[in-house]
């Protein structure tokens, strides 16, 4: 019976693997056959199109104050841009260096607020774990006097009921 299934399983894999193929090949040979079937039956002269279109427009006719700029032209009637364009290279770049430097002192001023702040939390912590550490050692110290005080108090009563055998208590 296995020996069937196997070979019907098989089968249905090939009959799958035809079917896809077909639906993803089909189509493109579908429309290969109709345009060449097309291709056939057509006359080799078609009659002359009419059409009334506008011609295409140029850029210059899109936008034309567009082809106008040029790179020269770049910021000429911006008096700031024209002042700082006209400043020396080293001036550019002492100025560089004191942007530089200001960013850097604001950097180091906000590290030196968030070091300060993760002291103080660092601190608080350590504030809470010492006063945790003492409640823990106070419990623990109640916990062995309170194991010591039940051991004497076993001990006490097994002496009292060792006794009341003796005397004749039969217990419960």
């Amino acid at each position: 019976m296995s020996r069937r299934s196997g070979n019907c399983l098989r089968c249905c894999l090939v009959i799958f693997a035809v079917i896809s193929a077909l639906c993803v090949c089909g189509p493109a040979i579908y429309y290969k056959f109709k345009k060449d079937l097309k291709l056939k039956g057509a006359s080799t002269s078609c009659a002359p199109c009419v059409c009334n279109c506008a011609p295409p427009q140029s850029l210059l006719q899109i936008a034309p104050g567009l082809a106008n700029l040029s790179l020269t032209d770049c910021g000429k009637d911006d008096p700031e841009l024209k002042e700082e364009m006209e400043k020396q290279f080293v001036d550019l770049l002492s100025e560089e260096l004191k942007l530089q430097e200001t960013v850097k002192e604001e950097h180091s001023l906000h590290m030196n607020i968030t070091f300060g702040e993760a002291r103080r939390l660092a601190s608080q912590y350590q504030k809470e774990a010492e006063k945790c550490n003492a409640a823990t050692e106070t419990c623990e110290g109640a916990r062995e006097r309170a194991v010591a005080l039940i051991t004497k108090e076993k001990k006490i009563t097994s002496l009292w009921e060792k006794r009341a055998r003796q005397l004749g208590w039969e217990g419960e």
